[in-house]
């Protein structure tokens, strides 16, 4: 296709995820060995008011080899447009390393964020034909950089750089006592990919016997080196790895699975906090079903955690360890990853790359043999995962769900997304990386999963660009699932506790018992003033973040003064002491909604995170109600009848939603994606446009009038949504339908290859 058409193309594509899809034919359209196509894509370049096709015409820059096109990239790296420079960068992982862009490459890593993060992948790319000249760039932007955090990307950096200059300058970094902690643990982490440099070894050796962080990280670089050396046989100590305690195929097979951007614990403690939204309660969950199948042996679920974590979890008895910890048999393996940096959000983990690959590669190769990884979403615990499955062998299943595509649509569609704000946007969300990534994945499983969706196969036509129709056996719709038994028990303990007139079932108050869960509630609630009382809950479950919409679900309550007075609104989600970014946001916006309507602040919770088992009985308790007024003793604290709510501008399946209607709650969901396949719009919830407030406002009226239904019709309602996650979406259904999906792959694929990682 010639330059004009492919143009002409890109101008009239009337939706924003069609030119994601088109950038290639404009890339593809260049004159590849002539600088003919320059001056027209630096045209487009420059237009700001066209940020889409901006960063398309900077890919198709990187497509000419050309001298003219390989200073205008390098010159991009410069540019005043944050969004170009990240695209050049990105774009230059393709080409050979070129000298004029090396410094401002480094000054890119520098910098840090998502830029630094594909700054530093381009640089370890061009390592691997020019170490010396890299690694002596860095050392240079080390000798003038004194802050702390930047000198420690540096070393991260100087760590992906093969050779001995690299590895002297490690050695220096990590055993200074003068230099700054986040810089030696950098180095130290860096010199566990060393095995076969003598120096290196020797310093993770002597500061493998020190207490600390660094101490920790030099114990797990130790760990690293040995597995580097001999994966299959002692570690220190005289124990052996996973993989060498059973030598050949094991009973049944070890499925991986991972979410790096959650703090992962059987108790799901931190549930609803930063990213830690539902992925993380079906992890555990589906972890501990899978056991319970046929053909399974172990599960490894990987996610964050200190790297003093880590090496509790890790086999073996280390002879550094004053207090060895006690081998493993669990089948249902918790292993945290080391990202060795401050918890963040989805959208701004992607500095951890590095760490996460060390730690994702050390797991899978320590606990080992792994038959099948199962990778969810496009983010960097995908990615970094991706890569160490294929350098190990290890068959990948992915599900793939239209994330980010969705959105993007929902935004385009909304007029809040458009081809001029494009590239802000893109700045913190990194929309056109994360649909490339999925596109990465899909392409290497083995196997792909799909979620349920009404219309399935045109949406992922339409969002993704994907025909499942061509190859059908690489596809298989496995619908998400929830742990009815803790809702059940959830609602016999809520059911009884009202009609007892007690404050709660007989039993010893714990942290997380039903006494403790029902009276933080009533605690909660008591603080509202007293006019407050006696009032059913609307009540929603889920992260802080703006695509759940928590912000919109306020507005739209608080506005309308008739559903206002007549309920209260609890929020459950979200690090109250300490917000992230995202959720800072959203309680921005909330406050900006109280201030607006200032009586809905009396009637409102925000109720932070709350572990999966307290969620369930605050669910029960919507339902029948909770506890007496202490002013009226005549009227209950919490009037029954409440209504759950999801103001998520999408929602793949949502675990939330199933646990709402398996409480029998009346629910509001968005009217795309999973939810329209389980909820019988009208009959035990309502399906509304989640984008604006109005919709949200109709549902929540809607609901409240179906949940205040006589008993007859509320029963069968009750029953009907009961019935259908009981047949169709328990966790162990699901299990069942992944078991036959590993299966499968893990017969199609050899027996993982454990490659060595030494530099």
């Amino acid at each position: 296709m010639e330059l004009e058409q492919a143009l002409a193309r890109l101008n009239e594509t009337p939706f924003i995820l069609d030119v994601l899809r088109s950038a290639d034919v404009l890339a593809d359209a260049v004159d590849r060995f002539g600088a003919d196509s320059v001056p027209t894509l630096m045209s487009l370049i420059a237009d700001d008011s066209d940020a889409l096709t901006s960063i398309a015409a900077v890919h198709a820059l990187a497509r000419i080899y050309d001298d003219e096109a390989e200073f205008a990239l390098s010159e991009l790296l410069s540019s005043d447009r944050a969004y170009l420079r990240e695209h050049a960068a990105w774009a230059f992982w393709t080409r050979l390393p070129r000298l004029d862009a090396v410094s401002r490459l480094v000054g890119g890593v520098i910098g840090g964020g998502f830029t630094g993060a594909l700054a530093e992948r381009t640089l370890q790319q061009w390592a691997l034909t020019t170490p010396d000249h890299i690694a002596l760039a860095l050392e240079g932007a080390l000798a003038s950089e004194e802050r702390p955090a930047p000198r420690a990307r540096l070393a991260e950096t100087l760590g992906l750089i093969p050779g001995p200059v690299a590895g002297r300058a490690l050695c220096v970094l990590a055993a200074d006592a003068g230099e700054n902690e986040l810089v030696r643990v950098a180095a130290m982490a860096a010199l566990g990919d060393r095995s076969v440099d003598a120096r290196a070894r020797a310093v993770v050796q002597e500061f493998a016997e020190q207490k600390g962080l660094l101490g920790d990280v030099a114990r797990l670089a130790a760990y690293d080196i040995d597995l580097s050396l001999n994966p299959a046989g002692p570690l220190p100590g005289g124990f052996r790895t996973a993989a060498a305690e059973r030598p050949g195929r094991q009973r049944g097979l070890t499925v991986a699975q991972l979410f790096l951007h959650a703090d992962i614990d059987r108790g799901l403690t931190r549930a609803g906090a930063g990213d830690n939204g539902g992925i993380a309660t079906l992890l555990v969950r589906l972890g501990d079903s899978l056991l319970a199948e046929p053909g399974i042996d172990r599960v490894i679920t990987l996610s964050r955690g200190s790297a003093a974590a880590s090496l509790a979890a890790l086999p073996g008895e280390h002879t550094w360890l004053s207090e060895a910890p006690e081998e493993s048999h669990e089948r249902h393996i918790l292993a945290p990853v080391p990202l060795l940096a401050e918890a963040t959000s989805t959208a701004s983990a992607w500095p951890t790359r590095v760490a996460a690959e060390r730690g994702i590669r050390r797991a899978l190769l320590a606990l080992g043999p792994v038959d099948v990884l199962h990778l969810r979403m496009a983010d960097v615990g995908s990615m970094a995962a991706a890569t160490v499955a294929s350098r190990l062998g290890i068959p990948v299943v992915f599900t793939l769900a239209p994330d980010p595509h969705g959105v993007i649509h929902a935004l385009d569609m909304a007029g809040t997304l458009t081809r001029e704000s494009f590239g802000v946007v893109d700045e913190h969300e990194h929309y056109w990386f994360r649909t490339r990534l999925v596109q990465r994945l899909a392409g290497q499983a083995g196997h792909t999963v799909l979620f349920p969706r009404p219309e399935l196969r045109n949406d992922l036509r339409e969002l993704l660009g994907i025909d499942i129709d061509d190859d059908p056996g690489r596809f298989t719709v496995v619908p998400e699932g929830i742990d009815v038994s803790v809702i059940e028990a959830a609602l016999i303990e809520a059911e009884e506790r009202p009609a007892s007139g007690t404050e709660g079932p007989a039993e010893v108050a714990g942290p997380y018992s039903a006494t403790a869960a029902f009276d933080l509630l009533d605690e909660l609630v008591r603080a509202l003033p007293p006019h407050r009382h006696g009032l059913p809950l609307a009540i929603t479950v889920g992260r802080l973040h703006h695509v759940k919409g928590m912000a919109t679900i306020v507005e739209a309550w608080a506005a309308d003064p008739a559903l206002r007075e007549a309920s209260n609104l609890v929020l459950v989600g979200g690090d109250l002491a300490n917000p992230s970014a995202d959720e800072q946001g959203q309680l921005d916006r909330i406050e900006r909604t109280l201030l607006e309507h200032p009586a809905a602040r009396d009637g409102l919770i925000l109720a932070g995170h709350r572990p999966n088992d307290v969620v369930a009985r605050w669910l029960g308790a919507t339902r029948f109600g909770s506890a007496r007024d202490g002013h009226q003793p005549a009227r209950p604290l919490i009037a029954a009848h409440g209504v759950y709510v999801c103001g998520s501008l999408k929602e793949e399946f949502g675990i939330a939603l199933l646990e709402a209607l398996a409480a029998g709650l009346v629910v509001i969901a968005p009217n795309g994606g999973g939810p329209a396949t389980y909820i019988d719009d009208g009959v035990t919830g309502f399906l509304v446009d989640t984008r604006a407030p109005a919709g949200i406002r109709n549902g929540l009226r809607n609901a409240f009038e179906l949940a205040a239904a006589p008993d007859d019709a509320d029963s069968d309602r009750v029953s009907r949504a009961q019935n259908l996650v009981h047949a169709e979406f328990t966790v162990s259904a699901m299990a069942h339908a992944l078991t036959a999906v590993y299966s499968d792959v893990a017969g199609r694929s050899s027996e993982p290859v454990q490659t060595e990682y030494a530099q």
